[in-house]
């Protein structure tokens, strides 16, 4: 139990250790010339990293590393100098000339509402063992997520194009293992839903794809303060953006903005209580949790008290309650080679392209991010267009997702698959599927949660913070500088 005391770095490290670490981080200072990079120790009884100067100089040295931006840097050093099982992922290059850092995020514990897994409560879990963050005797628990495009032979080289491939490494430094009832930490790139432009409708009245009619906006502007015009960040107040901090209290103070968050996958973290996680972002994975799961995660306020977590799951693919409900035989995880449908045999999403499309997945859970914004547009903007009057979220929510999938969706069977999913499959009038996906420059937040086997896709409690253990915002790099070195071994 040692390895989860207490203490000031700067009091209890005996002196003969603190001169030690002292000297260290003199040599690796003065050797590296990197002034702002940090070198925290853990206090004692923990250990601190016994090679501290060569491991930060490695990092720093490494050709994927040299040429970024000064803080992004300066924090995988930090990472390096920190107890670990693993320096920061090498990022290798995935095409002839290197990959190319297009942005990043900084993740620490700091802006959304202290829980459990982040914070010692008096009387909730000031006697219990902790669960995520407190490793190396209380060192703050920091991250780092680099964005990096792969310029791959005719694919785009501009990350704005929903075409081109990116890849994305988190690396962090201080939360524990999960052991326990399939457990696991997970990435979220998140885009707040902006304020569609003003478009001429459609015949019917239905509103133009990624766009409100003139009356929606009209109302929208009344709303609040009248913060919701063109191009911000939609408020569901109508009041400045408010986004997540620290005094936010659930339920009754929380962050006024809508979140879509894109899955960046499971990870669990090593012995000494770093994590690394790879993610490659492109269209086959540009794909959101069906977002009806979110009355059933417990974070919007009375949900829980209500009895609804985990009523409704998506386990069996469909459009929701609204929507289109299928038999578990034909539609669920078959365990055969050969399913009932098609040769697909036991689920997998990742099954996107294939020669024969019969053999490419068709029971995807998840949907185009591009589409939960359409989805969320009717929910939230599209107040006078989509069942005006009707104020009751969840039946927006519900009727929403069913009319926008079956737009995408062929064969009338409430799924959106790989194959009509796919960016360069036509759907509801359109060439191609292109707006069906959000760029990866418009996720403008980051954050990882505690997530727990319950069956659901959506995150933990979503949408509101009660399962964050990390977060940070997006910093932009322009023009973009070269992130690799050497070659990935299966680049392709």
């Amino acid at each position: 139990m040692a390895r989860h005391a207490h203490g000031n770095p700067a009091t209890c490290i005996p002196s003969a250790s603190r001169r030690w670490l002292t000297l260290l981080a003199g040599i690796g200072a003065f050797t590296l010339n990197v002034a702002d990079a940090k070198n925290p120790q853990p206090p004692a009884p923990c250990h601190p990293n016994p090679h501290i100067a060569e491991d930060r100089e490695a990092v720093l040295n490494r050709g994927d590393v040299r040429n970024l931006p000064d803080p992004l840097r300066n924090r995988l050093v930090e990472l390096a100098a920190r107890p670990h099982s693993q320096l920061p992922t090498q990022a290798y290059a995935e095409a002839d000339q290197p990959s190319q850092l297009f942005q990043y995020y900084l993740l620490d514990t700091n802006s959304f509402e202290p829980n459990p897994f982040t914070s010692t409560i008096a009387g909730v879990n000031d006697t219990a063992m902790l669960t995520a963050t407190g490793p190396d005797c209380g060192l703050p628990t920091i991250a780092s997520v680099r964005v990096v495009l792969e310029p791959k032979p005719d694919l785009p080289t501009d990350p704005n194009d929903v075409r081109a491939f990116i890849d994305i490494f988190t690396d962090v430094a201080g939360l524990f293992v999960i052991n326990n009832e399939s457990g696991w930490y997970e990435g979220w790139m998140i885009h707040d839903l902006r304020v569609a432009p003003v478009a001429p409708a459609l015949s019917g009245g239905r509103p133009q794809f990624g766009t409100i009619t003139a009356t929606d906006a009209a109302a929208l502007q009344a709303m609040g303060m009248h913060h919701n015009v063109k191009d911000q960040i939609f408020t569901v107040d109508g009041n400045p953006v408010r986004f997540p901090n620290s005094t936010d209290h659930f339920p009754d103070r929380q962050t006024n903005v809508v979140p879509i968050q894109l899955s960046m996958g499971a990870w669990n973290t090593l012995q000494q209580s770093d994590g690394h996680a790879y993610w490659e972002f492109n269209y086959t994975t540009n794909w959101i949790h069906p977002l009806y799961e979110l009355p059933f995660t417990g974070g919007i306020p009375g949900t829980f008290e209500a009895g609804q977590i985990g009523a409704l799951q998506s386990i069996i693919p469909g459009s929701g309650p609204s929507g289109v409900k299928n038999d578990p035989v034909r539609y669920g995880d078959n365990p055969n080679n050969k399913g009932v449908l098609q040769a697909s045999g036991p689920r997998d999403p990742d099954k996107f392209d294939a020669d024969d499309d019969a053999q490419r997945e068709f029971r995807q859970r998840f949907i185009p991010s591009g589409l939960a914004n359409e989805i969320f547009l009717d929910v939230y903007e599209r107040l006078i267009s989509f069942e005006p009057g009707v104020t009751d979220f969840k039946k927006r929510l519900f009727d929403a997702y069913a009319v926008e999938v079956a737009r995408v969706d062929a064969n009338g069977d409430g799924v959106v698959s790989a194959e009509e999913g796919d960016v360069d499959s036509g759907s509801d009038g359109f060439a191609d599927n292109a707006r069906l996906f959000i760029p990866a420059t418009q996720f403008n937040r980051f954050a990882v949660t505690r997530e727990i086997n319950d069956g659901l896709l959506a995150p933990r409690f979503a949408p509101s913070q009660k399962a964050w253990v990390l977060s940070g915002t997006l910093v932009r790099v322009s023009p973009a500088v070269p992130a690799s070195a050497g070659r990935d071994g299966d680049d392709r």
